[in-house]
C-alpha cells in the first residue's frame, strides 16, 4: 500500500504513461484486484479512455469481471467517459448484482441523459425478483435523474413507491425529492415535504431555498416582492433553529442580490449582499484559502457587486483571492464589460493571460467581445476570433453567437456571415436572432426577411428576440408588408404575445413612411399599454413629417409617462430648434433647469497605440486637453468662415 500512496502523490506530476508504467512495474507483487482499480482510477484522473478499455481487457484476460468491486468501478468508468453501451455490457456480464452496482448503473444512466433506461432499471429494482431492491440511495439517485429532466409526474410516482417502502423519511432522500419539486417548479410540494421531515439538516434548508429562487425567477414581477419577503423569512427561520450557512446557501442568496429587477428595490438587496459577505467573513467562510470552494463564493460576490453597479467592491474581492481560476477572471472581467468598463476589461484580459498564465475559455472569450466592438473595433473582435481558432473554440454556440453580435456591430457583415455559415454549425434561436439584426443594421432589409423565412421553413419556431430583429429591419428599410406579414405570422401562427418592443417597431415603421394615422390606430388597438417607446416612436415620426398635432399628443403622453427623463426635454427642445422657434426652445431648457434634468454627456473616443482615448462635452481630463481645444477652436473658426446662418449662431448661444 505504500507503494500505491507513492503514485497517488506523485499523480499531479507524473504522465498518464509515466502512471502506468510504473503501476504495472510493481503490479507482479500485489493483488491484481487492486492493480486494476487503481489503474481504472487512474484511467479517469487522466481522461484516458485508452488505459480504460486496457483495463477492461485485463480483468477479462484474468478472470476478474466478476468482481463487484471491478464491475463496479468498470461501470463508473464508463459512465464517465460516455459510454453506456459498454457499461451496460459489462452489467449484463454479471451473474450476482449487487444494489451498489445497481445504483452505480443509474446514475451513469443519468449522467448520460438515459431517462427511458435509468427508469426502466428503477422498476426493475423496485419488483426485486431480479435484480436487488431499491435502497435509499437508489431514490435518492432516481429524483435527481428526474429533477434533470423535468419530469414531475413520473416523481411523484417515485415518491408514492418511496413511502410505500418507507424511504422518503430519511433525510437523504427527502432532500432529492425536495430539489426535485423545487427544479421542476412545484415549490408547494418542496414545502410540504420540508414540513413533514422528522430530521433536517443545512441540504434541506438548501434544498427549500434553491426552490423558492427558482420560483421568484419564474414568477410574473408583481408576485416577486411576496416571495423576496417569504425568502428572507425562512432564511432567518433557519437561522433561528441553530443552522449556519454553508458556501452553498450564501451562493444561492447572494443571486438574489443582483439588482437587475426593476420590480425590487435594489438599495435593499445590495444591503442584503453585504450582510452575506459580512457573513462570509465572521464565520470562517474566508475568501483567502484558494480553496475552489472559495472561489466559486469569490465569483458570487463579485457577479453580485458588479451587478449593483459597485464594480469597484468587486474588484476587492478579487485583488482578495489568492488561488485565481480561469472562473473568478472571467467574473471580474464580466462585471467590468456590464459597467461600461471596457478599458479595464481588456487591461484584465491580458493581465490574465500574462500575469497569472491563465487561459481564457469560451466563456472569457463571450465576456470580452462587447468590449471588442465597443473599444478595441473590428481588430480586436479578429484577434479574439483567432485566439478562439487556436484553442479549437471557434464551433461553440455562445461564441459564434457573440462574433455574429461582434462583427455586426463593428461594421464588417461579411464576417459575420462567414461566421454564420460555416462556423455555427448548431444554430439556435439567438444565432439567426444576430445575424437577422446584422443584416437589418446595415440597411438590407430584404436580406433579413429571406433569412427570417428560412429560419421557419428549416422548421425552427421563431422566438420574441427574432420577431424583433426582422421588424426592426423591415422599419429601416421601408419593407411595410412584409413587416405587417411577420408580425401578424408570429402573433397568429406562433402564438408570440406581442411585446413593448415588437409593438414600438410597428409603429416606428408606419411612422417612417408617413402613415401616422395608420400609426396611432395601431397604437389604440395595442394588447398591451402603450409605453414610452412607442409614444417615443411616434413623436419621432411626427416630427419627421411635420404633423404638429401627433407630435403634441405624443409629447404630452411621454412626459406624463417619464416626467423626469431630460432626453424628452431635450427631443422636444431640437424639434422647436429645427422650427426656429427659440423662444419655446429657451422656455423648455427653463424647465429642465427648474426640475434640475440635465442631460448626460455625449461621450466619443479613438484608439491608438493600443490605448482608448474617450472625450466629453467640456471634459479637460485628457494630458493633452490644451492642444486638443487649440485645434478645435481652429476648426470652429474655420467652420464659421465657411457657412455662417444667424439662427445656428442664436440656437448654439441658448443651448449653451
Amino acid at each position: 500500500m505504500i507503494i500505491f500512496s507513492r503514485i497517488s502523490a506523485l499523480g499531479n506530476h507524473f504522465r498518464s504513461t509515466q502512471k502506468t508504467a510504473l503501476l504495472h512495474s510493481v503490479a507482479p507483487n500485489i493483488d491484481p484486484s487492486i492493480s486494476l482499480l487503481k489503474l481504472l482510477e487512474l484511467s479517469i484522473e487522466t481522461r484516458s479512455l485508452k488505459l480504460c478499455l486496457q483495463s477492461h481487457a485485463i480483468a477479462q484476460r484474468l478472470g476478474l469481471t466478476q468482481h463487484p468491486l471491478i464491475a463496479q468501478k468498470l461501470i463508473f468508468s464508463f459512465c464517465q467517459f460516455k459510454r453506456p453501451f459498454e457499461a451496460q455490457l459489462v452489467f449484463d456480464s454479471l451473474l450476482v448484482k449487487n444494489a451498489h452496482i445497481c445504483n452505480t448503473l443509474l446514475s451513469g444512466y443519468g449522467k448520460n441523459q438515459f431517462f427511458f433506461e435509468s427508469l426502466e432499471l428503477f422498476r426493475e429494482m423496485c419488483y426485486g425478483s431480479i435484480l436487488p431492491l431499491a435502497d435509499d440511495f437508489t431514490f435518492s439517485v432516481m429524483f435527481k435523474i428526474l429533477g434533470d429532466f423535468g419530469e414531475v409526474f413520473h416523481g411523484r410516482m417515485v415518491q408514492g413507491r418511496g413511502v410505500k417502502n418507507g424511504l422518503v423519511l430519511d433525510t437523504v432522500v427527502g432532500n432529492s425529492l425536495m430539489s426535485m419539486y423545487g427544479r421542476c417548479g412545484c415549490f408547494d410540494d418542496s414545502l410540504k415535504v420540508f414540513d413533514e421531515m422528522p430530521l433536517r439538516n443545512v441540504s434541506s434548508w438548501n434544498a427549500l431555498i434553491s426552490g423558492y429562487v427558482k420560483v421568484k425567477v419564474n414568477v410574473e414581477s408583481g408576485n416577486s416582492s411576496f416571495y423576496r419577503d417569504r425568502l428572507w423569512d425562512f432564511v432567518n427561520e433557519m437561522q433561528n433553529e441553530g443552522f449556519k450557512f454553508d458556501a452553498y446557501t450564501v451562493s444561492t442568496l447572494l443571486s438574489l442580490c443582483d439588482g437587475d429587477s426593476k420590480s425590487d428595490d435594489c438599495s435593499n438587496k445590495c444591503d442584503h449582499g453585504r450582510e452575506l459577505h459580512s457573513y462570509v467573513v465572521k464565520h470562517g467562510l474566508d475568501l483567502s484559502f484558494g480553496l475552489d470552494g472559495d472561489v466559486h463564493l469569490g465569483c458570487c460576490l463579485i457577479d453580485m457587486y458588479s451587478k449593483n453597479s459597485k464594480v469597484h467592491v468587486g474588484r476587492r474581492v478579487f485583488d482578495r483571492l489568492k488561488h485565481r481560476n480561469v472562473f473568478a477572471w472571467t467574473a471580474m472581467i464580466n462585471g467590468y464589460v456590464n459597467n461600461g468598463e471596457f478599458d479595464e476589461a481588456l487591461f484584465l484580459f491580458r493581465e490574465m493571460q500574462w500575469m497569472d498564465r491563465v487561459g481564457p475559455n469560451k466563456v472569457s472569450l463571450v465576456a470580452i467581445l462587447p468590449a471588442c466592438s465597443s473599444v478595441a473595433g473590428l481588430i480586436g473582435g479578429k484577434q479574439i476570433h483567432g485566439f478562439a481558432i487556436r484553442m479549437e473554440l471557434n464551433h461553440e454556440l455562445s461564441l459564434c453567437n457573440a462574433l455574429i453580435d461582434t462583427y455586426s456591430k463593428c461594421g464588417s457583415l461579411n464576417y459575420a456571415t462567414r461566421v454564420f455559415e460555416y462556423e455555427c454549425i448548431y444554430k439556435d434561436a439567438i444565432s439567426w436572432s444576430s445575424i437577422i439584426s446584422g443584416y437589418g443594421l446595415h440597411g438590407q432589409g430584404h436580406h433579413a426577411v429571406i433569412l427570417f423565412d428560412k429560419m421557419c421553413l428549416d422548421g425552427i419556431n421563431p422566438e420574441t428576440t427574432v420577431v424583433v430583429g426582422v421588424l426592426s429591419a423591415c422599419c429601416r428599410s421601408g419593407l411595410i408588408n412584409d413587416g405587417i406579414r411577420i408580425y401578424e405570422s408570429a402573433v397568429t401562427n406562433y402564438g408570440i404575445k406581442p411585446t413593448m418592443e415588437m409593438c414600438s417597431c410597428m409603429v416606428d415603421m408606419f411612422g417612417r413612411s408617413g402613415q401616422l394615422n395608420r400609426a396611432l390606430g395601431f397604437i389604440e388597438n395595442m394588447p398591451i399599454k402603450p409605453g414610452p417607446s412607442i409614444w417615443g416612436a411616434l413623436f419621432c415620426a411626427a416630427a419627421q413629417h411635420g404633423n404638429s398635432e401627433m407630435q403634441d399628443l405624443a409629447y404630452k403622453s411621454l412626459i406624463r409617462l417619464e416626467p423626469d427623463n431630460s432626453s424628452n426635454y431635450i427631443a422636444l427642445s431640437n424639434l422647436y430648434a429645427a422650427s426656429k422657434k427659440w423662444e419655446v426652445v429657451a422656455e423648455v431648457r427653463k424647465v429642465m433647469r427648474d426640475r434640475g434634468l440635465r442631460k448626460l454627456p455625449g461621450c466619443s473616443w479613438i484608439s491608438l497605440n493600443s490605448a482608448t482615448h474617450s472625450f466629453f462635452v467640456a471634459d479637460k481630463s485628457h494630458p493633452d486637453s490644451d492642444l486638443i481645444y487649440v485645434m478645435l477652436d481652429e476648426l470652429v473658426s474655420v467652420m464659421k468662415l465657411t457657412y455662417y446662418n444667424p439662427d445656428f449662431v442664436y440656437m448654439m448661444e441658448v443651448l449653451e
